[in-house]
């Protein structure tokens, strides 16, 4: 087959079917890409780019309360700022990592309220210049472009409210839990439609909701179906009837959730984090015909050539079979992950994942 573009893979992947070779993607972490830099690749050209990786888009809106994003303290090392949702967080300069939460705007249903307030759709809420300049490119160039939602549980812990508190409140004060799950997504909705109505359509929707950590969930199955699965599938029934696709990026392990996934129509699932127990394997043999799979290959792996070039081999040709799957990580590439090892990583993918 000859050599497609990446919105011709992309598809044919979704609809699980075989491509010229499985596209291949990943997110690593800014500290990765500034040791790249150190190593060889140029500033001036994106990693996408220099790799040759698959080259997918994103429109992002802004669905946020627009509270004051200020810096609050700046050392050589780390930076504490707040953002526009409210949360004070703590950033470290030189390392990749997670950003640690230190404080919340919003501490309960008064508080909520207010937040809820500032949260109505408009167009400045839209990156219309920044899609006026792209969009046209994007399409000639065959990319595959996706549409950024921001709404669930995921982002409500972490970024709005607080891990304990929010896990309290889907106990104690689940119609708090709900109505901000529900108002996160209305204005994803609001923005997304005024975008896809101006003519700037898209291919798919994701959106992160890390529902588990490592060999367990944040939640039950009874609380998920109860409190988070009717947004989910709000979200889902919103772009199938736009005829886009939907994939959700989950980290943790998700395993008893994944039927609740398949039985709302999610499309596709990202990023298999076996590190936290998921095995990509035994998931493509048991929902490898509803759920296109995307990522499962071992980040811890990825600085020790031998390992990760013996784990590629094992589980791609797995994954790829009849289509549905996109390789990267699972997770993100960290920053012990030198520029060479990479290169050899998108070569042997490359390999690995072509089709007959």
């Amino acid at each position: 087959m000859d050599e497609l573009t990446t919105h011709a893979r992309m598809a044919r992947m979704y609809a699980h079917q075989e491509a010229d070779r499985v596209p291949i993607t990943d997110s690593p972490w800014a500290a990765t890409i500034r040791r790249w830099q150190r190593e060889g690749m140029p500033e001036a050209v994106s990693y996408v780019d220099f790799f040759g990786l698959d080259k997918i888009a994103h429109i992002k809106c802004d669905n946020s309360p627009r509270f004051p994003e200020e810096v609050v303290e700046e050392t050589e090392t780390y930076i504490i700022e707040t953002t526009a949702w409210g949360a004070t967080l703590k950033n470290w300069k030189h390392i990749a990592s997670t950003p640690e939460f230190l404080d919340f705007t919003i501490t309960g249903p008064d508080a909520w309220t207010i937040a809820k307030e500032r949260m109505t759709p408009s167009d400045e809420r839209i990156p219309w210049d920044y899609l006026k300049a792209n969009y046209n490119r994007w399409r000639d160039e065959g990319q595959w472009i996706e549409a950024y939602m921001w709404f669930g549980f995921d982002v409500a812990h972490s970024w709005a409210v607080g891990t304990e508190r929010l896990l309290m409140a889907m106990l104690d004060d689940p119609a708090w839990c709900v109505d901000m799950f529900n108002h996160f997504l209305d204005l994803d909705i609001a923005l997304l439609d005024r975008v896809w109505d101006a003519g700037y359509t898209f291919d798919a929707v994701n959106w992160p909701d890390d529902m588990g950590y490592k060999q367990n969930q944040f939640f039950s199955v009874k609380t998920y179906r109860a409190l988070l699965k009717p947004v989910h599938k709000r979200a889902v029934d919103w772009a199938h009837a736009k005829g886009v696709k939907v994939r959700l990026h989950s980290c943790g392990d998700i395993r008893p959730l994944i039927p609740e996934l398949v039985e709302i129509g999610i499309d596709g699932l990202n990023p298999l984090e076996v590190k936290a127990g998921m095995d990509p394997i035994a998931i493509k043999q048991t929902y490898g015909t509803d759920l296109l799979l995307h990522g499962g290959v071992n980040a811890v792996l990825w600085d020790d050539r031998e390992a990760i070039e013996a784990e590629m081999r094992r589980v791609i040709p797995h994954l790829k079979q009849q289509g549905g799957y996109i390789f990267s990580s699972d997770h993100s590439v960290p920053s012990s992950v030198s520029l060479d090892n990479f290169r050899a990583i998108v070569a042997l993918a490359k390999t690995l994942g072509r089709y007959e």
